[in-house]
């Protein structure tokens, strides 16, 4: 049983920067892949970024290549979400996702566990 927890969403204008947080806790052994997806009202939740079980390899969805990065802290079981050029099509709840797999699916449901989300809203 995993709990993940995401911080540091907030308001920022178009062009601006956010790092997102997602700290893991409860029954962890081993490593776990990572990911982020994101939702807007009306539409499904999407991928966004992920990170391997192990060797740090990441994958971005197009739409935030070049401009979103994802890491990892082992010791702190936390991963991160590092947001720059944000746009308004940016805008979105974004969750925080965890599998004892190889890799994230990028299909919501072949992930196990999620956290509650924190709002990102980019304004023009």
């Amino acid at each position: 049983q995993v709990q993940l927890v995401e911080s540091g969403g907030g308001l920022v204008q178009a062009g601006g920067s956010l790092r997102l947080s997602c700290a893991a806790s409860g029954r962890i052994y081993g490593n776990y892949a990572m990911g982020w997806f994101r939702q807007t009202p009306g539409k499904e939740r999407v991928f966004v970024a992920s990170i391997k079980r192990s060797g740090g390899s990441t994958d971005y969805a197009d739409s935030v290549k070049g401009r979103f990065t994802m890491s990892r802290d082992n010791a702190k079981n936390t991963v991160y979400l590092q947001m720059n050029s944000l746009q308004p099509e940016d805008t979105a709840v974004y969750y925080c996702t965890a599998s004892p797999l190889l890799m994230i699916s990028t299909v919501v449901a072949g992930n196990d566990y999620w956290g509650q989300g924190t709002q990102v809203t980019v304004s023009s």
